[in-house]
């Protein structure tokens, strides 16, 4: 049997459409909220005639009460039922003024009701299923696996990538660059990290083979060097004594710095070991703790940063760092090009088998296209606004009817029970001081 709805008659006009499946099934939820809402008018006048009875039978105080709330209920809920009617028709078929608001100003509301349309046409419920039923995520994952759509995709990044470092000119991006490094470093203070490191050092005694390495230069330079330290001693001396007596001195500081740096390459316990480890330990202390230490360190890492060259070194590094992206883009061997393209094949791989991984893109997915309608609503309704103007007010109204309905049956459910409510508290304020 052919359950397709039926085409229009030829007399239709060109602004009618007919109603879906989804139409129907949602008034039937209408259809079903108003006798829901209406049971309950219903029940809350059987309340108020059994409470009356029963107080003209003298049953109590406790009927005033139930009385009361019952009556407030039945106004609250005829006063719903005719307001949400009334968007729709007349109630009670009667002329009324402002009633049967939606037939009679379709074209206003047809303007003014562009979200509710939009909701209607371009709901994220639609959206997200439509895009489910397509699966994005696994159509692109198979397409991804094919050795040659990989190549395309990595070529295609590749020309991407290199167009848009020859855009960008590198002043302004070696402005931004060294800009961040700097504001960065302006804003760590590394003293305490540097003194918890070289605590640690200390305490490991990594240091040692730093000291050694010093040493072991020291002692070789001396020996290289044995002239110039004479000379540097006869030049400090006074004037005058005489020239074979500064000689004589001069070998003597030369031999008593030898001995000193030889027992210490070849003493690990000697003295002056110690004090280098207990100066290290101490200035490892100070970096962590001493306020007058870390300000110096502070001073000379901002002396450094301010540096000429050492801010030419910081802008430099986005040219190193272009130069090897454009030759690696460039290069069809290259290692960039080569891991994007085994990525895109794993990962073609990946949401073909991976229904996890499926479902978190294909939620990505979601959001970004609901995002996208929820935020460009009001534009793509403008479209939609204008063909609710040739719409037939009859069908339009139904239209409206079968999306809002439902929530409008509620209205008047809320009505009975905050009417029910609100006579409830007024009657017992108003007893409570005796009125």
């Amino acid at each position: 049997m052919d359950t397709r709805p039926e085409p229009p008659a030829s007399g239709t006009a060109p602004g009618a459409f007919s109603d879906s499946p989804a139409d129907e099934e949602k008034r039937r939820g209408v259809r079903q909220m108003k006798v829901i809402a209406t049971g309950l008018l219903l029940f809350v006048a059987l309340v108020y005639g059994l409470a009356e009875w029963a107080r003209s039978s003298g049953a109590g105080a406790w009927a005033g009460y139930v009385a009361a709330a019952a009556e407030a209920g039945m106004v609250g809920a005829l006063a719903d039922w005719f307001a949400v009617t009334a968007l729709f028709t007349r109630p009670l078929g009667l002329p009324i003024p402002h009633t049967a608001i939606i037939p009679t100003k379709k074209d206003t509301l047809g303007r003014t009701l562009g979200d509710f349309v939009g909701e209607n046409f371009l709901s994220s419920h639609v959206v997200r299923t439509r895009l489910r039923a397509v699966g994005v995520s696994r159509r692109l994952g198979t397409w991804l696996e094919q050795p040659a759509n990989a190549d395309r995709v990595t070529s295609e990044i590749s020309t991407v990538l290199r167009g848009a470092l020859t855009v960008l000119r590198d002043a302004d991006v070696q402005a931004v660059v060294g800009e961040a490094i700097t504001r960065r470093a302006n804003a760590q203070e590394i003293a305490p990290g540097i003194g918890k490191l070289l605590g640690r050092i200390v305490d490991d005694g990594a240091h040692r083979k730093v000291v050694d390495l010093v040493i072991v230069r020291a002692r070789e330079w001396l020996d290289l060097h044995r002239d110039a330290v004479l000379a540097a001693v006869e030049g400090g001396a006074p004037g005058w004594t005489p020239r074979f007596v500064d000689r004589r001195v001069g070998e003597r500081v030369y031999k008593e710095i030898v001995r000193f740096v030889t027992e210490m390459r070849d003493m690990p316990q000697h003295p002056a070991r110690d004090a280098v480890d207990r100066f290290l330990a101490d200035f490892a202390r100070d970096l962590r703790t001493d306020p007058d230490t870390r300000a110096r360190v502070e001073r000379l890492k901002g002396d450094i940063l301010e540096r000429e060259e050492v801010q030419e070194l910081i802008a430099s590094a986005w040219d190193a760092v272009r130069a090897m992206v454009v030759a690696a883009a460039d290069d069809e061997r290259s290692e960039l090009r080569l891991r994007t393209r085994a990525g895109l094949l794993s990962l073609g791989a990946r949401l073909v088998r991976d229904e996890r991984l499926r479902g978190k893109i294909d939620g990505w997915l979601e959001e970004a296209a609901v995002h996208v309608v929820t935020s460009y609503r009001d534009e793509i309704t403008a479209l939609i606004t204008d063909t609710v103007a040739g719409w037939d007010a009859e069908q339009t109204s139904r239209k409206i009817e079968a999306n809002i309905g439902r929530d409008l049956q509620f209205i008047r459910i809320n009505g009975t029970v905050v009417g029910a409510l609100a006579g409830l508290l007024i009657y017992t304020v108003a007893h409570a001081f005796g009125a």
